[in-house]
């Protein structure tokens, strides 16, 4: 009989701060994508004897902010400490960091997952540290070159506790964790850039045991995908060994792309190993509880906050909601063509609810005009249509101006030429027509053309009135209301 085994998984996040300066020293924080190699060092992150750092007040702020947005304490005493390892790309031999007196601690983050279920992962603590270097390995060389501008970089790091339980629940976790950082405007977070990187720690233990497994560390995850990849397949290697009768080494790993298998590294350090100590040139920080009453008010709306207001104000779907909240720029676009309709809607004739026009902007802009945006390689900052022409457009259709046929042919005038939707329509002829006695002409010639599907419909076939339908629209060039269409073959027809 299989033993049933419970994962038991941990997350580390580093994010790299946009501060306008690095961490310890005045240099520009280029977050290390600098086209040229060592542009951005100074004597300080490139590590000289005899340099002094200097603490970033700017970074020690982010960090506060990010702990209040994530339900962290802010301790009013913290402190930056070594920690010691040589590695090439650490130019002083070691990193300052933080260890016993972080910045924040005891957070937590609720998770929604599939079912709509919900999950509180706690967060142990949010530090600050700075960056090291990076390497870069020459194709066909048998070196390896330097670049130090990464180096000194304010770095955050998120550690949570163990209460993640499947590759499913940590992506989810460091997907939130990233729409945060974006609304709070501290990092970009941009994964495939280097700029947020995650590391999981994971074992496998009996279900019902409470003594954890032991652990391994899987390094330098660079995409959401590959978190969830890495930790399913590690959780199905150590079920296999433990099934076996092998023994879990307590190892670091990488992840292999191309296989889609973890490896081995080297064995795992202990925070004994890393010999911390206080920063004997960094004074303590003190006074920082008084600091985060006033950073408070900064808070912007999050993530959760504005999944709620959307679904409870504007009526929309979980998976609506989900895209506008994921998509920053996307959802600011969305509620200023809301507030143009609003403005209208309390004055149009005939009256139109809000939640319809709401709910046909937000089909509009998450279908036909995100379908634009990739067709041109472009995103929502790039949008030459202004939101409340944006808007306009919206009223032309609620007000039967335009058919859906003529509302695809007017956005794609307005996305190339950014231009006001009532002066495309004269221009471009697209106006609907609801001319009965117009319609009525193309209706007689239709039916003199289809004898046929006439009389399947007469004959009790509903289809067939599609069809009449379709080819009416056709001959009016998608010009006539496909309303009076419909029911003027069905007052024809049913005589």
């Amino acid at each position: 009989m299989k033993t049933n085994y419970e994962p038991i998984i941990g997350m580390e996040v580093h994010a790299e701060l946009k501060t306008k300066s690095k961490m310890f020293c005045s240099c520009p924080n280029g977050l290390g994508l600098e086209k040229e190699p060592n542009v951005n060092i100074c004597p300080v992150c490139s590590g000289q004897p005899g340099t002094l750092p200097v603490i970033n007040e700017e970074a020690v702020h982010m960090v506060v902010k990010t702990g209040l947005a994530t339900n962290c304490r802010v301790n009013d005493f913290s402190k930056f400490d070594r920690k010691n390892y040589f590695y090439p790309d650490l130019p002083k031999g070691y990193q300052i960091s933080q260890y016993d007196k972080p910045l924040t601690e005891n957070g937590y983050l609720v998770l929604t997952d599939d079912e709509g279920q919900n999950k509180q992962i706690r967060i142990k603590r949010i530090h600050l540290e700075e960056d090291t270097g990076k390497l870069v390995h020459p194709k066909g060389a048998n070196y390896s070159l330097v670049d130090l501008n990464r180096a000194g970089v304010p770095l955050m790091e998120l550690v949570t506790e163990p209460d993640i339980r499947s590759g499913a629940e940590a992506r989810r976790f460091c997907q939130e964790f990233q729409l945060i950082l974006r609304y709070l405007g501290v990092s970009d977070a941009d994964m495939e850039r280097g700029q947020m990187r995650c590391e999981v720690n994971i074992s496998l233990r009996e279900a019902g045991a409470e003594k954890f497994g032991t652990k391994v560390e899987i390094k330098n995850l660079n995409s959401f995908r590959v978190v969830e990849k890495a930790i399913d397949y590690e959780i199905g290697r150590q079920r296999e060994a433990l099934e076996n009768g092998e023994k879990i080494i307590q190892e670091t790993r990488g992840w292999d792309d191309a296989s889609s298998t973890t490896f081995s590294q080297r064995l795992k350090e202990e925070a004994h190993d890393y010999r911390y100590f206080p920063e004997p040139d960094l004074p303590p920080l003190s006074n920082l509880t008084a600091l985060s009453e006033k950073l408070k008010a900064e808070i912007p709306e999050l993530p959760a906050q504005k999944r709620k207001r959307l679904k409870e104000e504007y009526k929309l779907s979980v998976d609506d909601a989900e895209m506008l909240v994921a998509n920053f720029e996307l959802g600011h676009y969305f509620e200023q063509v809301v507030s143009e309709l609003g403005d209208w809607l309390k004055d149009a004739k005939p009256k139109f609810e809000l939640p319809k026009a709401v709910k046909l902007a937000a089909n509009y802009l998450m279908t036909e005009l995100q379908k634009l945006l990739k067709q041109s390689n472009q995103e929502i900052a790039d949008l030459k249509i202004k939101p409340e022409d944006f808007a306009e457009f919206i009223k032309l259709i609620l007000q039967g101006v335009i058919s859906s046929s003529g509302a695809q042919s007017l956005l794609k005038e307005m996305f190339a030429s950014g231009a006001d939707p009532s002066h495309i329509v004269k221009e471009k002829d697209l106006g609907q027509t609801s001319d009965e006695e117009e319609i009525n002409q193309i209706i007689a010639a239709v039916i003199n053309q289809n004898p046929g599907p006439v009389q399947d419909f007469k004959n009790g076939k509903q289809n067939a009135l599609m069809f009449l339908v379709g080819k009416a629209m056709a001959a009016s060039r998608g010009k006539a209301n496909p309303q009076i269409v419909t029911e003027l073959f069905k007052q024809i027809l049913t005589k």
